[in-house]
């Protein structure tokens, strides 16, 4: 099972570069077209939108048909949406490229997630976690790139170098065998209706959608603060968004011994002790290094909360893994729509350093429900009875 492994990582790599790349092109994009925080808070509101809606449709796919085929067209997606955003003349060709790979990543995003937990039966915590890190890396990859680069080369051209970088997981996902469906013989759509009203989904979906959401605020708003509230020029906001997803792919591989070794629920505690620290150096910094540090916590402090509560869902839910995923993905990215859009809103009224107020807010929303969870966490290989 070493190659679909792999292959899920490969998937979370391009999910990575899926995610950061509208806040890494956010700088030009405003200024190439124009546009208010509102109108650039919408174009996160769709790529939200296309992520939940491919969020919606993997779990059912996946449970019922397997992996590789719809890995295969969700990445093909992705790597058409970036050379459409990197080609992109008008505002309407723009929102179609982000909506291309919104789509893709929610396919590719939910179902990376869903094989690994499959894969990881013994260990999900651990698994995810380093499925986790490369996420990191492609996230710390494109504004890391386009800052380095951008004196030398275009942001266009330097998107769709991006983009084609994309079509080496495609061709690997392409080459390697996938486990059988769980459920060849039909999808039970009562089991998965019933899921819908289970406490713990709704519980674990709703810290995902806090948590979604203010990962998507940061990784999507970070070089605008830096720009307007601390005056630093657009190459060295990229590096300053750079050492937020830098910071969430170091403190993952370090949790890949922690989890080994401590109780998930407490180092996820530890996690959000680290980004109220963060997000309170960030809102209180007056010069680049404090703020930059708070960013990197940031990004630190975030790195558990996924991994931690899908293998928690992963546990319960293990042979409606893939609906089980997707229920919670589309309320995590529900909250990725919604957030980074009032943050915008509010940045364009009150200024960003007054809107990023959400971020400490929703962490202390988190903790409260962390604790409701750990009390209900019953690790199971199937679905409760009392649900059936």
């Amino acid at each position: 099972m070493k190659r679909p492994f792999a292959a899920a990582c490969l998937g979370m790599l391009v999910f990575g570069i899926v995610l950061t790349t509208l806040g890494a092109v956010l700088p030009s994009v405003i200024e190439r077209f124009g546009l208010a925080k509102e109108s650039a808070a919408a174009l996160f509101l769709l790529l939200t939108f296309g992520i939940l809606a491919g969020s919606l449709v993997f779990g059912p796919v996946v449970d019922r048909h397997g992996y590789k085929a719809m890995l295969l067209a969700a990445t093909t997606l992705i790597v058409a949406g970036i050379e459409t955003i990197a080609v992109a003349s008008s505002l309407s060709v723009l929102r179609a490229g982000i909506l291309l790979i919104g789509f893709g990543g929610g396919v590719v995003n939910g179902g990376s997630n869903a094989l690994v937990a499959d894969l990881s039966a013994n260990g999900r915590s651990a698994g995810l976690n380093f499925l986790g890190v490369f996420f990191g890396i492609g996230a710390v990859g494109v504004p890391f790139t386009l800052g380095v680069l951008s004196g030398v080369y275009t942001a266009p051209a330097m998107l769709a170098a991006v983009g084609l970088t994309v079509l080496g997981p495609l061709a690997f996902i392409a080459t390697t065998s996938f486990p059988e469906p769980k459920q060849a013989q039909g999808f039970p759509l009562a089991d998965g209706a019933r899921l819908l009203r289970d406490p713990f989904i709704l519980l674990t979906g709703f810290m995902l959608f806090l948590e979604s959401g203010i990962e998507i605020t940061v990784g999507g708003w970070t070089t605008i603060f830096f720009s307007e509230e601390l005056r630093v020029d657009a190459d060295r906001a990229l590096v300053m968004l750079a050492l937020y997803w830098l910071g969430l792919m170091v403190a993952r591989l370090a949790l890949g011994t922690v989890l080994r070794a401590v109780v998930p629920a407490h180092a996820l505690a530890v996690s959000i002790a680290v980004s109220l620290l963060g997000s309170a150096l960030l809102l209180s910094a007056r010069d680049v290094p404090v703020a930059a540090l708070g960013v990197f916590l940031l990004g630190a402090g975030f790195a558990a909360t996924f991994p931690v509560v899908l293998a928690f869902v992963g546990d319960r839910y293990a042979t409606l893994s893939g609906t089980a995923f997707s229920i919670v993905f589309v309320m995590a990215l529900t909250g990725g729509m919604i957030l980074p859009y009032i943050t915008g809103v509010l940045g364009g009224a009150r200024g960003l350093r007054t809107s990023f107020l959400i971020v400490p807010a929703a962490l202390v929303v988190i903790a409260l429900l962390l604790s409701a969870v750990r009390s209900s966490v019953i690790p199971t290989t199937a679905i409760r009875k009392d649900l059936l």
